[in-house]
């Protein structure tokens, strides 16, 4: 029964399920109401299948798991009604106010308000076609896209900004519901793409473990925000960000504890050692995202290590910078030296790329 039941077997099968739902045409609109029913029949019979053996056990869950997929990818292909909730109006309205907030800041660079817009809002109109090109040019484009790496730096400094609060029992929940309801909010107002609800996802999976002292292996992590993504919506498995963003997040799970093991720390402060740690994080992202991109677009970023190690760095100091220096300014108490340092290290990055597009 353990295996039955573990989370990775019946996410595979869910996915399986929903990706063969969507490639296959629901040829009634009443086949979807017939597989509900026949995905009620276990429910029937559940004290049986409670006493059979592990094997048929297994079998069963695969099965009805490959089945609910197709079920919810035929289902969300049905007509229905989209609306607006106040959640995502109230996002939208922030994301707006947001934008005008960073484009007023008196920064230096022009380039640095737009670019800030672009990482923390994923509002790519102020960038010149120049600066895009950079970005294009030196493999760097997945950083203005905003994903999980954006999400999973923002909650790193609201994580750290949160304990100063302490760690009671209290506290800790109280730190749950902010944490998750900022990273919530965030998601709603950069757009909800399909990387970033992966990354929420696996934010709530991951401080819901936490919150009740359960283990968190990260496969299981990832697999359980899998299942949940695609039950919300099954028509985002043909989301090429969304591919893409699984794929990465496969890849920094599954290769890069093996290839970070190559490499045993001599101290703490092996500079070496953090070289080589960027290093396997690249490779590990690209080593599960390079064949889809290649079949997709036919490219292949050559210099994606060089920019890895040199602008990965000053992109996540420059986001936690970034993010203190715009809520101090909406509190109306920013000190000039965040936006001296915000304009240099958004200066910075773009010299480096644009040193490496030259290449």
């Amino acid at each position: 029964m353990a295996e039955a039941k573990s989370i990775e077997t019946l996410s595979i099968s869910f996915t399986a399920g929903v990706i063969a739902g969507t490639m296959l045409s629901s040829p009634s609109p009443s086949l979807p109401f017939f597989l509900l029913l026949l995905l009620s029949l276990p429910c029937f019979f559940q004290r049986r299948i409670v006493q059979l053996p592990s094997i048929p056990t297994l079998i069963l869950m695969v099965g009805t798991f490959l089945l609910l997929g197709c079920f919810c990818a035929w289902n969300s292909a049905l007509p229905g009604v989209e609306s607006t909730g106040p959640i995502r109006s109230l996002a939208n309205h922030a994301a707006l106010r947001l934008r005008a907030l960073i484009g007023s800041l008196p920064f230096r660079s022009p380039h640095t308000a737009p670019l800030l817009q672009a990482l923390l809002t994923g509002d790519r109109s102020g960038l010149s076609p120049e600066i895009q090109g950079v970005f294009r040019a030196s493999g760097a484009s997945h950083l203005l896209a905003l994903s999980g790496l954006h999400m999973g730096i923002i909650y790193l400094v609201f994580d750290r900004a949160t304990r100063l609060m302490g760690r009671s029992p209290a506290v800790r929940k109280l730190r749950y519901v902010l944490l998750l309801s900022a990273a919530g909010f965030f998601t709603l107002m950069a757009g909800a793409g399909p990387s970033l609800v992966r990354a929420f996802l696996f934010i709530a999976v991951s401080e819901t473990l936490r919150l009740l002292n359960r283990h968190r292996h990260p496969l299981r992590v990832l697999c359980l925000a899998l299942l949940v993504q695609l039950a919300l919506d099954p028509s985002v498995i043909g989301s090429l960000g969304f591919q893409l963003s699984y794929l990465a997040m496969a890849g920094l799970v599954l290769l890069y504890p093996i290839l970070d093991s190559w490499y045993p720390a001599a101290s703490k402060w092996d500079p070496m050692r953090k070289i080589w740690t960027m290093a396997a994080l690249g490779i590990s992202c690209q080593a599960f995202t390079a064949p889809l991109a290649w079949l997709r677009f036919h490219t292949f970023p050559r210099f994606f290590l060089l920019t890895n190690l040199l602008a990965m760095p000053v992109t996540t100091v420059l986001l936690a910078i970034a993010v203190g220096t715009v809520a101090l300014s909406a509190l109306g108490c920013c000190p000039t030296v965040l936006y001296t340092a915000t304009d240099g290290l958004c200066r910075l990055l773009l010299w480096i790329l644009e040193i490496i597009s030259s290449m």
